[in-house]
């Protein structure tokens, strides 16, 4: 087989560019996916909890057990389907700072500061909300605020208001500080993927070739050029050949797997596990990032409230029975339908930390079962987060999974930044706003007061919030991977365009600057041609 472009990974990044390189009718577009076509409950949003842990959805990788957070090894699900990881995510839907891509140009990147990227999340939203020169009208990913309505969120907003957090109406536009209700990447009660709002349009296209179950296990090269990928398909290995470009949009944990396989990377990596050296590159699967979330959890007092109430045995019923009638109700929430964006230290010109307040409380964060006793989680993430780990494969087995070492809370900057979130949000719960609804504080819990206590809490409990970036880093020094046209550096034929080219975390939620990067990356590979 022989195409013009190879697309490896169907994820955020990928669908679109499958999508945008397969309208001009004159390319040949293969896309190739690990996973299966979908899963039956990925459309409704309730998924997120519901594939947490499902092989049929998703990779269910683990991290490297590590001394700095209690030798635990970390969940790190990704999706595996057509969609990626938007087929399964939390829908939460942030662009991110300015500040955030100011800091990608200033670090060398030119083309991706924020006056350069915002035209392409115009491109990409359908979104009614905000000003309208500055999001999207009629774009492919159809936006909308959460419509859910509790007295609790009613209780947030107005304890925002009391310790100097006001209600922001959209936190994507000039300012991402205050309360907010989330924006979310849902319509009509359905998820709205990548799979969904940019592949299906185009599956029909007879330029395009989707593949599932397709484990790429290399990229060929004839010396320093990539020519085409080999992949194998239920037990059967296939290859095809690119005349113009091989792209990886496989994420952070993939991409730098596939480059790795094929001779791409640290020679001392490759060679312990016998895989010829093709192309020196030793900023390959490093400089990964991630939020690392601590979960705390508070009683809620007001009966029906949360969902504690409304979401089990008969009141599960009647969700799903709503649902059914409205779209709307418990199976169609986000994974938080209002969040915080707030600074720790009066002193910064922009947040620091993102909270997400969860109407309901689980037990075990693998099973998330709603518990009897009604209850609120409360997610908080460090923004921009400097503890740096590392991606690298275990054996040159393409089965096999990679060694994730998130190296979480090494920095200080982090360890302190976390610490003052756990205070903040004690101070959120103990305004007056809060006081008919707030129960006891279940985690950490009254005992953990001072600094060191509450940081031993975020060592031993804290897990992923699911964004990791950086592993084929964009920039123009030895710590990157690709540049800032997502060009393999010494390499010809062959990109990265996906999270893992990520110089920093943005800071939020990553699927939309995900797609942004497939967006940008269609017209990058398009200019070229």
């Amino acid at each position: 087989m022989e195409f013009d472009y190879i697309i490896v990974g169907a994820g955020s990044a990928g669908c679109v560019l499958a999508n945008r390189l397969s309208a001009d009718s004159r390319n040949r577009v293969l896309l190739l996916e690990a996973g299966p076509a979908s899963h039956p409950l990925s459309r409704l949003p309730v998924s997120y909890g519901l594939l947490l842990n499902n092989p049929k959805a998703n990779w269910c990788y683990f991290s490297e057990p590590e001394e700095g957070t209690a030798n635990r090894p970390i969940p790190v699900p990704r999706g595996r389907l057509l969609g990626g990881s938007s087929s399964i995510n939390g829908l939460v839907y942030v662009r991110g700072q300015k500040l955030d891509y100011d800091t990608w140009a200033q670090l060398g990147n030119r083309g991706w500061s924020h006056d350069d990227v915002a035209p392409y999340f115009i491109r990409m939203e359908d979104y009614d909300g905000g000003e309208a020169g500055s999001r999207g009208r009629g774009g492919p990913l159809k936006v909308t605020e959460s419509p859910d309505e509790s007295p609790l969120y009613d209780a947030l907003f107005a304890a925002g208001e009391q310790v100097g957090l006001s209600r922001n109406p959209d936190y994507n536009g000039a300012s991402q500080e205050g309360m907010v209700k989330t924006q979310t990447t849902i319509a009509n009660g359905r998820r709205m993927s990548t799979a969904y709002t940019y592949l299906r349009p185009a599956q029909s296209r007879t330029n395009l070739k989707v593949e599932v179950n397709a484990l790429t296990s290399r990229v060929l090269l004839d010396g320093k050029r990539a020519v085409g990928v080999e992949w194998s398909n239920n037990g059967r290995t296939r290859q095809a050949k690119a005349t113009r470009e091989v792209i990886l949009s496989a994420g952070a944990i993939n991409s730098p797997q596939i480059l790795e396989l094929s001779g791409i990377g640290q020679p001392e990596q490759l060679r312990q596990h016998g895989i010829d050296v093709q192309h020196e590159l030793p900023a390959v699967g490093e400089n990964l990032r991630d939020h690392v979330a601590p979960r705390m959890k508070w009683r809620i007092r007001q009966r029906g409230a949360t969902y504690n109430d409304r979401a089990r045995g008969a009141g599960l019923v009647w969700q799903v029975l709503k649902y059914g009638l409205t779209r709307k109700g418990f199976l169609s929430l986000p994974s938080a339908p209002v969040l915080a964006f707030l600074r720790t230290r009066p002193e910064l010109e922009v947040p620091d930390v993102q909270l997400h307040f969860v109407p309901f409380s689980y037990n075990n964060p693998k099973e998330r079962k709603l518990e009897p006793l009604p209850g609120m989680i409360v997610t908080s993430y460090q923004l921009r987060p400097e503890s740096l780990g590392s991606v690298h494969i275990k054996s040159a087995d393409p089965a096999e999974h990679a060694a994730i070492r998130f190296n979480f809370l090494s920095n200080e900057l982090d360890q302190q930044t976390l610490v003052e979130s756990v205070k903040f949000t004690r101070r959120i719960m103990a305004t007056p706003a809060m006081q008919d609804m707030r129960g006891d504080e279940v985690a950490p819990g009254d005992a953990r007061q001072s600094d060191a206590e509450i940081l031993d809490w975020l060592r031993a409990t804290s897990e992923t919030a699911f964004h990791p970036v950086g592993t084929c880093k964009m920039g123009q020094d030895d710590t990157a991977v690709v540049d800032e046209a997502l060009r393999v550096r010494g390499m010809e034929g062959l990109r990265v365009a996906d999270a893992s080219i990520m110089p920093t975390l943005v800071s939020g939620n990553t699927n939309a600057a995900a797609i942004m990067i497939g967006e940008k990356a269609s017209d990058l590979i398009a200019a070229a041609a």
